[in-house]
């Protein structure tokens, strides 16, 4: 890459990485939507500088030392693809920092939004939440912020991947949580103890098989299991609403996340009156569906 006078600052890197970020054609979604914000967040991170550093600190020159390093986390980024997170071995949610590496999908999730914002008017007493669980909760994140949420509840984070759940043990001791959020290794709720849920909570592998064999390679580095939800998307949602009917409080809600596949899920779950919440961004991908209605429903 070399480093021309233009590089002694951290200015002059952000600028550099914008451009090489839109050269290599770098995939984003992971840890921000643009080059700007991801390569700052890197290049903060690897200088042990604060993510909320006034605009002034890019006006630092860096030491030999100090550009080596950022040199050679942007190496790795453009030239290899590796996801951000995986250089970092991090992740942001809600504010808060999550442990993240190779064995898990990089958390992102409209959830971090629902939970805060919208999740209590789904329920007529949130105060009385006993029980919940995280459904492929792979490193953990959600089940976390949902434990946190309802301090008094018991949160069971269920995944199948054994690699994930280690992630996961990770997070929930760093968070003190380890006493109230309980991991669990199984295919949904197969595994699962017979324990009734007053809330179920899902952001399940819901990418259709082939569009996750064309994935470009920022994404292709994250477990395939954590994206691919069978051949149309909708193979591991079914079984998780089929379980749901037996698991559910008589006033129990599922949510569940499921990216592109609203219009497929209209169609195959009309009997459940999915109801679709909406998101800052207008996506509104992540629905609501109540334990009377899968009570009755002969899926």
């Amino acid at each position: 890459m070399g480093r021309p006078r233009e590089r002694a600052t951290l200015g002059g890197w952000l600028n550099f990485a914008e451009k090489l970020y839109a050269r290599e054609k770098l995939a984003l979604g992971q840890v921000a939507t643009n080059a700007h914000d991801e390569a700052l967040y890197l290049l903060l991170t690897v200088l042990g500088l604060p993510l909320d550093s006034e605009a002034d600190v890019l006006k630092k020159k860096l030491t030999a030392a100090q550009g080596a390093a950022v040199e050679d986390i942007l190496r790795r980024r453009a030239l290899e693809h590796v996801p951000a997170a995986y250089l970092t071995r991090e992740a942001w949610l809600g504010g808060q920092r999550f442990y993240v590496d190779e064995r898990v999908i990089i958390p992102r999730s409209y959830f971090v939004e629902i939970i805060e914002q919208q999740l209590d008017g789904w329920l007529r007493k949130p105060a009385a939440v006993r029980r919940v669980t995280d459904v492929c909760t792979g490193s953990g994140c959600l089940a976390i912020l949902l434990a946190q949420h309802f301090p008094k509840a018991v949160v069971d984070a269920v995944d199948l991947s054994a690699d994930a759940l280690e992630v996961a043990k990770i997070n929930v001791a760093e968070h003190g949580l380890k006493r109230r959020v309980k991991l669990w290794a199984s295919d949904v709720f197969d595994a699962v103890p017979a324990v009734k849920y007053d809330v179920i909570l899902s952001n399940p592998p819901y990418e259709p098989s082939a569009h996750v064999d064309q994935q470009a390679p920022e994404f292709a580095a994250e477990p395939r299991m954590a994206h691919d939800g069978g051949k149309d998307g909708l193979k591991i949602i079914r079984k998780l609403l089929r379980q749901a009917r037996t698991r559910l409080t008589d006033e129990g809600i599922v949510l569940i996340e499921v990216g592109g596949l609203i219009a497929a899920m209209d169609r195959e779950f009309a009997a459940l009156e999915p109801h679709w919440l909406h998101t800052e961004d207008g996506a509104n991908c992540v629905c609501v569906i109540h334990a009377a209605r899968l009570a009755t429903w002969r899926g």
